[in-house]
């Protein structure tokens, strides 16, 4: 672990620079919008380490795919998130010296991000080369209210210099990705044009024609007095702004308040890109910045009402859920079912930003319980939208007739990632995708959305499981051969107990759902069959695999194998490996970590969370017993499943202990890689943890069930679930749970096995 920053209900803080943890702290202290997300880079001129991160929903750049490993079916691109131009630029000069907190002595530096209101705030002392001494206090947020407007309000107080203090707002599209197969710069700047109040920058990708403009304007004030400036306009090839300054004595105050619209092709013609920035920003400056943070920060209050989580008396849990709602709020807000969320969201570029199966695993139920059905439903959306592409995905693998391979990572479909045993092999993501139907039809009961577009996605996976399983001629049992399950720690394996299970299920589960449409919704479902060429025949090879698959097990243990052969393995304890060799994947070869029995993450414990209503408490319990010891927990997806399957078999230590682990994976950078990015996606595990792990809330037969536990160190925590027409909230405390039904009908749910009516408007109190 990596602990530096202080302990907080509402804020993350770093009291002193910690050169040493910038890249750490630019990830932490990211701002985002939904729209727009920025890395917590200083708006200064700064020569010290820093890794540049501007990021626009929704853009993506397709770069020549290295053709070193080529195999036949890989993507020619490798798809990845675009470093857009900056819009933080702020270059500070004393006369002649350009502020740098890597040359500058920095004195009692403070950096603040404000999860309630969400903003970031920096202050700090700087001393010049030549002694002059400045405070500097900056604050920046991109409004949740006006999704492509983005703020900064940079003031510099004189402690002992006396001259010219001068600021140079900027937009700079000089910038490029850190991880590029090639090293080339993604954008072509089409105009840079800086008139008397305003200033854009327009620019284009060299590949897939979006376009970016970036406006600018300012305000500038000395000691709260609004000053009337020349300015000196910048128009350079690739960078545009101004340069303003005044004179100063000792003790005076300057300030700068920059104004900027970011806004492209995907939502704007781009004949009008210039004039609707250029319009935004000085729209933006007429509201000034307290009206605009004012309706900023009324949108984060209203996230705040449905989605906070409040724990008594542990501090570090408190920070660190609310860290993790407050990154997840300002990653999606689904309002457009073209986006969706990347495993490290708008902090970083490691897995190029692209869409992973994270999202179905992890992150609908978050959003389902948190926000209005259409944002869930959306995420569900975006993979519909693409099924034509992961049918031609399927097929550029061999498969025919309408089998659908969704990709490991995407951002319009199509697969871009070329690594053999991910692209070909990790095909439990075609089950999870299947699951995330299930599970949000399961919620909100929407039937239409199964009829209209779900059962399509269903009977495509379906036809890929259906080709991709063979009988064995030993067994005479259906095998899924050459697989890489959730478990990266293993590569090329022979049945997998969770993708044979889940291969599976998603058979039962499209049958059960064609029968369903086929009685509520049947001319909808003519209507399918023709468009999809769909035979009730093909359900006779569905059901045979049904009732014939093979599940490697160990029935002597009566546990679940992770693959055929698991137990060949010497069965090291990840407690028995030495700190210093953790994470393995950071100290260990990749063929010593492939040939031991050491996991990655949940597996069987994944399909055991999944499927909890299939096994009895007992089968999970051994399971559990059995596979958590042997898990190092280097995926962060990992800890948060554990965590509920824990509380599922009474386990409240290992469960929170694991809890503490999901929640502070980034604050304390337990694998040391938060340089990176965040781990945007699996922190809806650690709201998991809570509400379905402590909170035990399942959906079972369209009622809500809740089996609460609390751990030893927690006086109370309380959650809040929207459920169809009813927004609830429920308080576990040490001897009770209380439930209230603060706007909706009357609600009908269960409590510890007992069904209960909670009126409208009305609080109940449960024991425990």
């Amino acid at each position: 672990m990596n602990k530096y920053l202080q302990t907080d209900p509402w804020c993350i803080i770093e009291d002193g620079f910690h050169v040493n943890r910038q890249l750490a702290s630019e990830s932490i202290f990211s701002i985002g919008n939904g729209h727009i997300g920025q890395r917590a880079n200083f708006e200064e001129y700064y020569s010290g380490e820093t890794m540049q991160g501007s990021y626009i929903a929704g853009l993506y750049y397709p770069e020549r795919a290295e053709r070193g490993n080529w195999k036949n079916g890989y993507s020619d691109t490798n798809d990845k998130i675009i470093n857009a131009p900056n819009w933080t630029g702020i270059t500070v000069r004393l006369n002649d010296d350009r502020l740098d907190l890597a040359e500058w002595d920095v004195q009692n530096f403070k950096r603040v991000l404000n999860m309630r209101d969400g903003f970031l705030e920096r202050s700090f002392e700087a001393i010049s080369l030549k002694g002059h001494r400045i405070q500097v206090s900056v604050k920046r947020f991109l409004s949740m209210a006006e999704t492509e407007v983005g703020a900064i309000s940079y003031a510099v107080k004189s402690l002992n210099y006396e001259g010219r203090i001068s600021f140079q707002p900027l937009i700079d599209a000089d910038v490029k990705n850190k991880y590029t197969n090639y090293n080339e710069q993604f954008w072509t700047v089409l105009q840079t044009k800086t008139q008397q109040d305003v200033s854009h920058l327009w620019a284009q990708t060299r590949r897939m024609d979006f376009h970016v403009c970036a406006a600018l304007t300012y305000v500038l004030y000395k000691n709260n007095e609004q000053l009337n400036v020349n300015p000196t306009k910048i128009e350079k090839e690739k960078v545009a702004g101004f340069s303003v300054g005044t004179d100063v004595k000792i003790g005076d105050t300057v300030c700068l308040n920059k104004y900027v619209a970011i806004i492209n092709s995907l939502n704007h013609p781009r004949e009008e890109l210039t004039e609707r920035a250029c319009k935004l920003a000085k729209a933006a400056k007429t509201k000034g910045w307290n009206h605009l943070f004012e309706e900023h920060t009324a949108v984060w209050a209203e996230k705040w009402l449905q989605s906070d989580i409040i724990i008594d008396s542990d501090m570090e849990a408190q920070q660190a859920i609310r860290f993790s709602i407050f990154q997840l709020n300002q990653t999606y807000n689904g309002n457009d079912s073209r986006l969706n969320i990347s495993p490290k969201g708008f902090t970083g570029e490691k897995y190029a930003g692209a869409t992973r199966w994270d999202t179905e695993a992890i992150c609908i139920p978050f959003y389902l319980c948190t926000s209005p059905q259409s944002v869930a439903k959306n995420l569900l959306l975006y993979r519909y939208r693409h099924l034509a592409k992961a049918i031609q995905n399927a097929q550029k693998l061999g498969f025919t007739d309408g089998a659908a391979l969704f990709p490991v990572a995407t951002f319009n479909g199509v697969e871009s990632y070329n690594e053999w045993e991910s692209t070909f092999e990790e095909i439990h993501r075609n089950g999870i995708i299947a699951y995330s139907i299930y599970n949000y039809i399961n919620f909100t009961d929407d039937t239409n959305y199964l009829a209209e577009n779900g059962l399509k996605v269903l009977i495509g996976i379906a036809r890929f499981w259906a080709q991709r399983v063979n009988i064995s001629s030993e067994t005479k049992k259906y095998v899924v051969l050459g697989v890489t399950g959730p478990n990266l720690y293993e590569n090329n394996v022979n049945n997998n107990w969770f993708t044979n299970y889940m291969a599976v299920w998603c058979l039962q589960y499209t049958i059960s759902c064609i029968e369903q449409v086929k009685q509520n919704n049947f001319r909808t479902f003519e209507d399918l069959t023709q468009d999809i060429n769909f035979s009730n025949d093909e359900m006779f090879l569905w059901k045979d695999i049904i009732e014939n698959m093979y599940y490697p097990q160990n029935k002597k243990m009566g546990i679940f194998l992770q693959q055929d052969g698991f137990l060949d393995k010497t069965l090291t304890l990840a407690a028995d490996i030495p700190e210093s060799q953790l994470p393995i994947n950071q100290h260990w070869t990749w063929d010593r970590i492939l040939r031991s029995s050491l996991i990655k993450q949940a597996d069987v414990v994944q399909g055991l969370y999944f499927f909890e209503d299939k096994f009895d408490i007992e089968t999970i319990r051994r399971n559990f017993d059995f596979y958590e010891p042997l898990t190092v927990h280097e995926s962060s997806l990992s800890p948060c499943i554990h965590s509920i399957v824990a509380t599922v078999v009474g386990n409240k230590q290992k469960a929170y202990e694991l809890y503490l682990r999901t929640a502070r994976l980034d604050l304390d950078d337990y694998n040391n890689d938060v340089a990176e990015g965040l781990h945007i996606t699996s922190m809806a595990g650690t709201w998991l943890s809570i509400v379905q792990g402590f909170g035990g809330m399942r959906v079972k037969e369209n009622k809500l069930h809740f089996n609460p536990q609390i751990p030893e160190k927690w006086n109370s925590y309380a959650f809040n679930i929207l459920f169809r027409e009813n927004q609830l909230n429920i308080q576990v405390e040490k001897t009770k749970t209380i439930i209230q039904n603060i706007k909706g009908t009357g609600i009908d749910l269960f409590i510890n096995g007992k069904q209960v009516h909670i009126k409208e408007e009305s609080k109940e109190e449960f024991k425990i």
